[in-house]
């Protein structure tokens, strides 16, 4: 048998730079002393470096967003690009976790990656080199509407909390918001968007699925509750996650996401209001529903969480801090600690048949604060057509708790990646459980404690996980 996975809700860049000569990053300047140097000379703020922030960085680093400065005037910016430089070429900005390494590198790309190209990175630092010259206002990029920054085209309706939130104080809250989409059948969701009502606070955002309506009995009279990891209802699976900047979830034309009739939508809320009182949140969700049933259906899966091994030795593995038997057990004081989690699929899992295969449409990893690197892969006894017998799916080397998110495989349906009964699902996820990692620090803060304690597996904050969230089609 299965151990059922808890599901739950639940990042950085790869560090290339491109090469520059010197004479490309200081031109040498030949005219008269007084005269203005060309405006072709090299990059300058407004025809060159305000494209890349608008496209990478304003989503969260503009006037009203949740990040702490703005790099929308040339003014701020030039302040501060020596910072920018570093932080690109370093990998922690923009955020992404989901990077190639000498142990994992999938077949295809990731649709929507932030990563900034080796000509991006190329361009910051010769801008910062050159000393960071304005250049001509009129070369500057047409401004983009705020809010809204990827709104959802064909929205069929907009559901909100039955009352705005206040959150305030130091610690980050986990906010669920119990939603009724009010379906009378059963719909297919082909697309949603998050629309945050207070930029300044609200972190990332997860939409799950309450197929029995249960999440009503756990809200307030404000249609609320507090929740840190799942939806805590039975038979939730996850709609979609959004991040600031993010773009909406959506699936191809001919494909959805089946909500089924009486449903209700649970929005947790990450909240980080960084030390002060905020104005209220009115964060709502976009949803947009098919006329009709698709070509093909969305199907969700969660793989890990296991606690134990099994009979048959699949499970949770022997790992090397074990007390007797396998157990997940993350001693105080390690610095790397590995867990690893393995499944043979089987004819079915979470109600879905999995004998014909499953296109693996997307992947997203998930520990808490104590994790540091997540990998997931497939072995196919059986490959078939142009499927490996191998193959990593994705790997987060430098987890990141704040900055978790999905990641959709760049492919067409009928080229993705299949899963199918008799592959083998494994997952390692490693920890650092002392004082050296910065999320421990934090955690142990929150819940006022000087010094690590022993991790188990379970929901709160200094509890751990590893599990892997997928979504997938199969033919509807």
């Amino acid at each position: 048998m299965i151990n059922r996975p808890w599901t739950i809700v639940l990042a950085s860049l790869v560090p290339l730079m491109g090469c520059t000569s010197e004479s490309e990053v200081n031109p040498v300047d030949t005219r008269p002393p007084g005269e203005d140097p060309s405006p072709t000379a090299g990059p300058t703020f407004h025809k060159d470096v305000a494209p890349i922030l608008q496209k990478r960085c304003q989503g969260c680093h503009a006037p009203g967003e949740i990040a702490p400065f703005s790099l929308t005037e040339y003014a701020d910016v030039k302040q501060v690009s020596s910072r920018i430089v570093t932080v690109t070429q370093d990998g922690t900005m923009p955020p992404w976790g989901a990077l190639e390494t000498d142990e994992c590198t999938p077949r295809f790309g990731w649709k929507d990656d932030s990563r900034l190209s080796d000509a991006e990175l190329a361009t910051l630092a010769a801008w910062h080199d050159a000393g960071t010259p304005e250049g001509d206002p009129a070369d500057a990029p047409p401004a983009i509407e705020r809010p809204g920054l990827h709104g959802l085209e064909g929205v069929s309706a907009t559901i909100e909390p039955a009352a705005p939130y206040v959150t305030g104080g130091d610690e980050d809250q986990f906010r669920c918001f119990v939603m009724d989409p009010k379906l009378t059948q059963d719909t297919f969701v082909n697309g949603m968007n998050v629309v945050p009502g207070n930029s300044k606070v609200v972190h990332h955002v997860v939409v799950f699925t309450d197929p029995h309506a249960e999440s009503e009995t756990l809200a307030d009279a404000d249609g609320g509750y507090e929740c840190f990891g799942s939806a805590g209802v039975q038979d939730t699976q996850v709609l979609g996650v959004w991040v600031p900047g993010g773009r909406p979830t959506e699936f191809p034309s001919n494909a959805g996401f089946l909500v089924p009739a009486g449903s209700r939508l649970v929005m947790q809320v990450h909240y980080h209001p960084a030390g002060t009182v905020a104005e209220p949140d009115a964060t709502k969700v976009e949803l947009r529903y098919l006329p009709e049933p698709p070509e093909y259906r969305v199907v969700f899966l969660a793989f890990g969480n296991f606690p134990s091994q099994w009979p048959n030795g699949e499970g949770l593995q022997p790992g090397p801090n074990d007390r007797q038997e396998p157990e997940f057990f993350v001693p105080a004081g390690v610095k790397d600690h590995t867990e690893v989690m393995k499944v043979t699929l089987p004819e079915t899992f979470m109600g879905e048949s999995l004998v014909d295969g499953i296109r693996l449409y997307s992947a997203m990893t998930h520990m808490h604060y104590v994790g540091t690197d997540m990998l997931v892969d497939v072995k196919r006894p059986s490959p078939q057509g142009s499927d490996p017998a191998e193959e990593c799916v994705v790997q987060t080397p430098r987890w990141d708790f704040n900055w978790q998110q999905t990641y959709t495989i760049d492919a067409p349906i009928e080229e993705l990646p299949v899963l199918k009964t008799g592959d083998v699902m494994s997952l390692r996820c490693l920890y650092d459980n002392t004082m050296d990692n910065p999320f421990v620090r934090r955690a142990l803060l929150e819940e006022n404690l000087t010094a690590p304690r022993d991790i188990v597996l379970g929901e709160s904050s200094l509890d751990e996980m590893c599990i892997g969230l997928f979504n997938g089609f199969v033919k509807n």
